[in-house]
Parts: structure tokens; sequence; C-alpha cells
């Protein structure tokens, strides 16, 4: 049944987050492309794209690489910058997005490609991350522990679907939020930015990391 929003003021958050679920995973695209993304976060990620302007984003799981077209079409607007795409299997991926002469693919576990992310990045050289892999709580915090190595001051990492069991019952419990929390347990390298939620609707609840120091 279809559900227009004059009609649907008293519904619950819940509910507008499941009609929301719903359609990220059924008929999201980018410029044709798949892409399990909520729009609005995608919203908020360009905006820190183009105020911080990386040299290089860390797309860890891409999917049918909807998401990982949408990055290197902000890099071609700003005539800056490379996606380097990593997951550990990039069959689904179009030619058309594979094409695309500002990505660099990377078919490999994350945690094991690490090195070779690394070596692709020059000195000096600003990141974001965007971890958007398993979802697990050990792989999760692993890859925090790793990547957040590449972030220097002022820049971002962002943890992807911490709205699992968070605000959906979905995905692995516990999860990203979890390993959020564990890898922030005393860490004063990072803070977690929730001025990037003034949505309020994100899927991505307390995972946008900047580094301070």
């Amino acid at each position: 049944m279809d559900r227009f929003i004059e009609d649907s003021i008293t519904l619950e958050l819940k509910s507008v987050l499941g009609i929301i679920q719903n359609r990220i995973l059924n008929n999201t695209r980018y410029f044709g492309v798949k892409a399990l993304k909520n729009p609005l976060d995608y919203w908020i990620y360009q905006e820190i794209i183009f105020a911080h302007k990386p040299d290089v984003i860390v797309e860890i799981g891409n999917n049918y690489g909807g998401s990982t077209l949408a990055l290197a079409h902000m890099q071609d607007l700003m005539d800056r910058g490379r996606v380097i795409a990593v997951d550990i299997n990039h069959s689904k991926i179009s030619t058309k997005v594979k094409n695309h002469t500002r990505i660099l693919w990377i078919e490999q576990d994350a945690i094991s490609a690490f090195n070779q992310v690394r070596s692709m990045i020059e000195d000096g050289e600003r990141v974001l991350v965007i971890e958007d892999s398993s979802h697990t709580y050990d792989n999760t915090l692993e890859v925090l522990k790793r990547y957040s190595q590449l972030i220097h001051v002022g820049d971002y990492m962002i943890v992807e679907d911490s709205i699992c069991h968070h605000g959906l019952e979905v995905g692995p419990n516990p999860g990203q939020y979890e390993a959020i929390e564990s890898f922030m347990k005393n860490n004063d390298e990072f803070i977690i930015d929730r001025t990037r939620e003034d949505f309020l609707i994100t899927w991505n609840p307390k995972v946008f990391l900047k580094r301070v120091k």
C-alpha cells in the first residue's frame, strides 16, 4: 500500500524507518546503479567532502557500486581525488562503474588489504574512510583500529549502518554501534561528531568520527 506524507503525520518513527529501509533495499539507485544508502546521509557526505576535500576516499564495501560511483562523481565536480574501493567480491559492479578513471579497485578483505591501501596513499594526502563491510562487531572494530591510522586531524572516518538494532532490527548483534563504542572507549584522538546527524533520520548514529589529535 502506498503511503504519502499528508496521510502519515502520526506514524511512529520506527514505522517511518521501516518504510525508508524498504525503499533503500529495493528501489534506490544512483545514475541507474543500485545504491544501498540513505540519501540523507549521502547529503552529509557531500558536505564533508566539499569542506575537507580529501585526496583519497577509501570505501570499504562496494556492493553494486552505486555509492562508489557517487563518490567518484563528487570528486569529478571538484576536479581532484580518487576512490580506493575495497570489497571481497566485485562481481556485481557494472562495467560503467569499473571503468571510471578515478576509482581504484581492490578485491580483498579490508583487513588483509590494509597495507596495500596504505601503500597507495602518499604522505600528507587527506583521507576519508567509509566502512560498510560485514557489519560484525569484531571485523568493524579491527577495521576501525587499522584504517583510523590513515586519518589526519580534522578529517573523518564513517562507519555505516550503525542503525542495526538501534532503530532497525536487522544485521549482526552486537555490530557496528557496539564496535564504535569499544573503539571510542579511552580514545582521545577522535570525537563522535553528532552535528552530522542533524537531519535526525540517519542510518549512521554515532559514527561520524572526527580526528582531533
